[in-house]
């Protein structure tokens, strides 16, 4: 951990999409290790978002642009001049993709493609992380885990915009990100894809932990749309430590790390929707579920597994918190954040996951 903090340490870090979920984790946690983050993203979703009541705009040089903006995009890049990119701004929402599948593409292909543009015509050393999805894969619903060199496909809209991404990205590391040799133009390129992230602060539509704590809230029961779907729930923080070990040894050997990653949870947090509702439930210490009555009429993965054999191997990256670590973890934010120091409570989330690395207590 000391490496990691000391590389990260006065970089330049252009971080897209640090309103939303997983982007403002990503912030607090690049803040505490002293990197100088700029962030471009949309407006936060909610005045609730992690975001907002962890006051990141007071630690973030903080930019509402959206991406597909590339002029203004190019100026702010051209001026920073980033040593480190984690692009993680999208259109995040399978359900809503089948809605507006062309905002998705739109968002999630041309966002991406202005940021590899930015770095391509800016010629300066750089090393990028764009985070795109376990759902890229080609899902055919194995009991096994999808390693990162197995068929990428993508039956919904968002899915496919995540593919597409994956297939651009490995056509611009191929043929503009190749020469590795000069250090005064080296850009460096590498993907990550992650499962079922949950933690503090997303309250986006059509998510169950959103959904389950709204539903709490008003005192009214959960609906939960497909119980018996197994998911790979993980916490926030899992994946964005993999995000920033991937960047460090990325630079370090752009040879060995240019590639694609996956970053999915241990195999006992791989559970049904039910199971993770009912441990909510027991957490929060209040609530109920039924199951919807309505029909399904835009279909969802039923079961998705990532091999993390690479990550950790290559990484030695490794899932730390268990299923019921996560699920309380997640439920102390939304437990508090009406009342508490979120940036406090946050911060100190992160420090106990890093604690918990650098313990060797895995799967607490």
């Amino acid at each position: 951990m000391t490496e990691l903090k000391s590389y990260f340490n006065n970089k330049n870090v252009l971080v897209t999409g640090h309103t939303g979920f997983k982007g403002s984790w990503l912030s607090l946690f690049l803040n505490k290790f002293g990197a100088k983050v700029t962030g471009i993203s949309l407006e936060p979703h909610t005045l609730k978002d992690n975001f907002v009541l962890c006051e990141l705009d007071y630690f973030v040089d903080h930019h509402i642009i959206d991406l597909r903006e590339k002029q203004k995009l190019s100026r702010l890049y051209n001026n920073l001049s980033p040593d480190i990119v984690f692009h993680l701004a999208a259109q995040p929402l399978v359900r809503y993709s089948y809605d507006h599948p062309l905002e998705t593409f739109d968002v999630n292909i041309n966002g991406t493609l202005n940021i590899l543009e930015c770095a391509r015509s800016h010629a300066k050393p750089v090393d990028i992380i764009v985070v795109t999805s376990d759902k890229c894969y080609e899902n055919k619903e194995w009991a096994w885990g999808y390693r990162e060199i197995d068929t990428l496909g993508g039956h919904d809209p968002y899915s496919a915009s995540k593919s597409a991404v994956e297939i651009i990205c490995n056509s611009y590391r191929s043929s503009f990100f190749s020469d590795y040799i000069n250090p005064l133009t080296r850009i460096t390129l590498a993907t990550a894809r992650a499962g079922n992230v949950i933690g503090g602060g997303d309250w986006q539509t059509d998510r169950i932990v959103p959904d389950c704590i709204k539903s709490i809230e008003d005192d009214r029961p959960i609906i939960v749309r497909n119980p018996n779907s197994i998911r790979p729930w993980q916490h926030v923080l899992e994946p964005i430590y993999g995000y920033m070990l991937l960047a460090m040894h990325l630079n370090i050997n752009p040879l060995k790390y240019a590639s694609a990653w996956n970053f999915g949870p241990e195999n006992s947090n791989y559970k049904t929707v039910s199971k993770l509702v009912n441990q909510l439930i027991s957490d929060y210490g209040k609530g109920s579920w039924n199951e919807s009555s309505k029909p399904h009429n835009k279909p969802e993965t039923g079961r998705l597994k990532l091999d993390n054999t690479k990550s950790v191997s290559h990484l030695g990256w490794l899932p730390t918190w268990g299923f019921n670590t996560t699920v309380r973890k997640t439920v102390e934010w939304y437990k508090n954040y009406k009342s508490s120091n979120m940036f406090r409570l946050a911060t100190d989330q992160i420090d106990n996951y890093i604690s918990t690395i650098e313990n060797q207590n895995p799967f607490n």
